[in-house]
């Protein structure tokens, strides 16, 4: 398969009166379709800064990004905006869920985007919910009512609910317990399986073991690589080369 995305010389600086802090540096980078992958630091390391980045979520201050080989961090705003919405799905630290809308329907607003076959959405959306343990019951209440899990759940299957291209998520594992993680995971594992290509950021092992390959991201850096080939539950050997490769790296 060939690359899908690919960032170039990529610097990101970000600048407070006289001071400036230098995020990304020179980094260069290319994911495969289907490629699932992680990317690990310490905590200021620059991991969501190069996801809003490769996203199009944030602009680079220097570099250029391309998808399928066409620069899209040449491309205007509301270009840029039209992108994200036909390629790509989010899941980020922060749920960003409406509080005025139930849901599905907070779902159902993001899917009809992409198709207008209501019905069908709809079913989909609480086959979706059900899968990372959302409860029927829970379909139509409002987010001021969920526990901060559920929050997260739900905005994993507004992520996917348009089947995107790619899928960049930011620790979205890091509120739920270890069921739903679980949940979660293996919904990312099965969509990978079909195709989809996912960049992800998280600080946990666990979730990190579903890649293929993990980066890993020093003071803006990336340091090391490792691949791990494709997902095998019960793989233990799979475990420990990354707990290894955590260790060479100083995590």
């Amino acid at each position: 398969m060939g690359d899908i995305l690919t960032a170039k010389d990529l610097c990101k600086t970000f600048s407070n009166e006289s001071v400036q802090q230098h995020v990304l540096k020179n980094l260069n980078l290319s994911i495969k379709e289907g490629d699932f992958t992680v990317i690990m630091g310490n905590s200021g390391s620059g991991k969501s800064t190069l996801l809003y980045a490769l996203s199009g979520m944030d602009r680079p201050t220097l570099g250029s990004i391309s998808y399928h080989g066409e620069e899209i961090s040449k491309y205007s705003n509301d270009k840029l905006a039209i992108f994200r919405r036909k390629h790509c799905g989010f899941v980020f630290q922060q749920n960003y869920l409406n509080d005025s809308m139930s849901v599905l329907d907070n779902i159902m607003i993001c899917g009809l985007l992409a198709t207008k076959d209501r019905k069908a959405l709809a079913q989909k959306a609480k086959e979706l919910l059900l899968q990372v343990g959302i409860s029927k019951q829970t379909f139509r209440k409002f987010p001021n009512q969920l526990s901060g899990g559920e929050k997260q759940r739900v905005a994993v299957v507004r992520g996917i609910i348009n089947e995107p291209e790619i899928l960049f998520a930011d620790e979205p594992t890091g509120a739920l317990n270890s069921q739903n993680t679980e949940n979660v995971l293996n919904v990312f594992t099965e969509l990978n399986k079909k195709g989809q290509s996912i960049v992800m950021v998280t600080h946990d092992m666990k979730s990190a073991r579903r890649a293929n390959r993990i980066l890993y991201l020093q003071d803006g850096v990336i340091t090391g690589e490792l691949n791990l080939g494709a997902y095998k539950t019960g793989d233990k050997e799979r475990h420990e080369k990354l707990r290894h490769f955590l260790e060479e790296m100083g995590w």
